[in-house]
């Protein structure tokens, strides 16, 4: 039993730790991002560091109500005008998939299969499933998607309070007190937990977070509750999500990581650069505001950009909706559309 439980809470102590200390020196997302690298040096320095999938999964799905709770009758009549930077999100995704296609070939050598399934800016366990069965290195895919939130995670914030997007002054606080939440309340926060085993049975793709995500909002657009989960637990929920993102590097050569960051570094600026881009143009022919849509277009997680919204003072709605789509669209059309370029460069190679 002792061997079981060791690696996670020294995963706990060390995120914690890292979290503390970043929260004490108010840096932006400071439990996540402080806990994200505590606990990767603590990975790449062979500590027994781990944090078990279902811990994360309860997490996550604390996440995903606390993302429900922003979705207010005020946020959805405004949802209408946001056709526009959604049908941009599908032009990004094709154009981010491309440029990293190219880069990842032509650049870092990779092989077609491997190059395509980590160029695709989203569904790391989806593209590393996929990737895999089709034949491409799936240690190479999980390593530089995973390197690539990493970094995402790390550069937004701080670039953001470069910009004067965020203030450390300004912090906004993660969720009301525990005992400031009626009991009631609690309760029907609580069991917005069954979205998750229904969104898994009805295939939808990240069910862990998009299915008590739609029962949240669900129950506040419906006038049940206004409550939000406490901020303790929502802090604690940045922890064990970072200290996961950290434990990823477990058991991964020096070499091999460094190797992946250099190549993860390249494909992630791409990235950035064209959501910046799209976000400028969406911005000029919107005006809903460079912060709001750079994050709902940047190459992180669903979780993890939505949480930097919250830090940050985003329209976490807006963000975490683009994410979503962005997710569904990735998970459901990349394989196919890996299979339609395969057949047709095989035509190409025939007929040459």
């Amino acid at each position: 039993m002792r061997g079981r439980w060791r690696p996670l809470l020294l995963a706990l102590a060390v995120g914690t730790a890292g979290g503390a200390l970043f929260n004490h020196f108010r840096m932006p997302l400071a439990w996540m991002i402080g806990s994200m690298l505590f606990t990767t040096a603590a990975a790449m320095a062979a500590l027994p560091v781990a944090v078990p999938k279902p811990l994360r999964g309860t997490m996550i799905t604390v996440l995903g109500i606390m993302l429900g709770s922003g979705f207010t009758p005020a946020i959805v009549a405004q949802m209408g005008g946001w056709t526009l930077t959604l049908s941009g999100l599908l032009v990004y995704i094709v154009a981010a998939t491309v440029a990293g296609l190219l880069y990842l070939r032509r650049v870092a050598g990779y092989d077609p299969v491997t190059a395509y399934f980590t160029a695709t800016p989203g569904g790391l366990n989806e593209m590393v499933l996929a990737g895999t069965a089709m034949g491409g290195d799936d240690r190479t895919i999980s390593l530089v998607h995973a390197l690539r939130v990493m970094l995402v995670v790390m550069v937004i914030p701080f670039w953001f309070q470069a910009l004067g997007y965020y203030a450390p002054g300004q912090r906004r606080p993660l969720g009301p007190d525990l005992l400031a939440v009626p009991p009631a309340d609690l309760l029907l926060l609580a069991s917005c937990a069954v979205g998750y085993p229904v969104a898994r049975a009805l295939r939808i793709p990240a069910a862990q977070i998009v299915g008590p995500m739609l029962v949240s909002a669900a129950i506040h657009l419906a006038g049940l509750t206004e409550g939000k989960p406490p901020g303790a637990l929502v802090a604690a929920a940045q922890v064990v999500v970072g200290a996961s993102l950290g434990c990823r590097f477990a058991g991964v050569r020096l070499r091999e990581v460094g190797r992946g960051a250099v190549v993860a570094a390249g494909g992630t600026a791409l990235m950035l650069v064209l959501a910046v881009g799209f976000g400028s143009a969406l911005n000029a022919a919107t005006g809903f505001g460079m912060a709001g849509l750079i994050l709902a277009f940047a190459p992180g997680g669903l979780a993890e950009m939505s949480l930097i919204a919250l830090a940050l003072g985003v329209d976490v709605a807006f963000v975490s909706t683009h994410h979503v789509v962005r997710i569904l669209l990735i998970v459901t059309l990349a394989p196919a559309v890996f299979l339609l370029w395969r057949r047709w460069t095989a035509r190409r190679s025939r007929g040459a």
